[in-house]
């Protein structure tokens, strides 16, 4: 796949939280800040600077460059460690760093292992885990890279190009999560409910 249909990995943790809202950012190019996306670009600041450490046997890589021309994926990792292997050799662990704690859904964990196939890719070596750093807990939530979660990432990456290529913002499916998304002002998701509960009350006074 050439570099101009490379999509951004980041972009499967939005088609995971909401397909309208992965169409607004990559096909509309529509952004804007709250207190939380404010929150996780400051907790990212600090992983971000490129630079690598050693310590002992641990390298620790930052905002490694990222990419699978067999899934259209490019992006960048917020920490890649290499441990040493039992075997002599070595293992990177991709870590991604999000504000907040777990969430109940797949989000994070597809694109942290979407970071784990691009690295495969570029190394050519196996990888079966990773973790989440969430920062309210302050703790890392291990991810095992099992045949199910690959076989949902590589999914969600083929929906992804068949999103973009259709060029159709979907239509709002409202719900709590929209309370939480930056868009909220630029999707307007309740706005049909709205003017679908004022007709029906002019329908009613019409009748009545």
């Amino acid at each position: 796949m050439d570099d101009d249909s490379l999509l951004p990995i980041s972009a499967l943790q939005h088609l995971v939280f909401c397909r309208r809202q992965c169409a607004l950012i990559h096909l509309e190019g529509a952004w804007s800040d709250n207190r939380l996306t404010a929150e996780g670009n400051l907790l990212h600041e600090r992983v971000e600077s490129g630079a690598t450490t050693t310590r002992g046997a641990l390298r620790v890589y930052r905002a490694m460059p990222l990419v699978s021309r067999r899934l259209g994926l490019v992006g960048k990792s917020d920490i890649v460690e290499i441990h040493r292997a039992e075997d002599g050799g070595e293992q990177p662990f991709p870590v991604e760093y999000k504000r907040g704690v777990v969430k109940e859904h797949d989000a994070d964990r597809v694109q942290l292992c979407a970071q784990a196939l691009c690295l495969e890719e570029m190394l050519g070596t196996p990888i079966p885990a990773g973790a989440l750093f969430y920062g309210q807990p302050r703790r890392r939530e291990p991810v095992v890279f099992t045949p199910a979660l690959r076989a949902e990432t590589e999914a969600l990456a083929t929906e992804l190009h068949r999103l973009i290529e259709q060029e159709i913002v979907p239509p709002p499916e409202p719900g709590p999560k929209c309370r939480s998304c930056s868009l909220e002002e630029i999707c307007r998701p309740f706005l049909a409910e709205r003017k679908s509960a004022a007709a029906w009350l002019e329908r009613a006074r019409a009748e009545g």
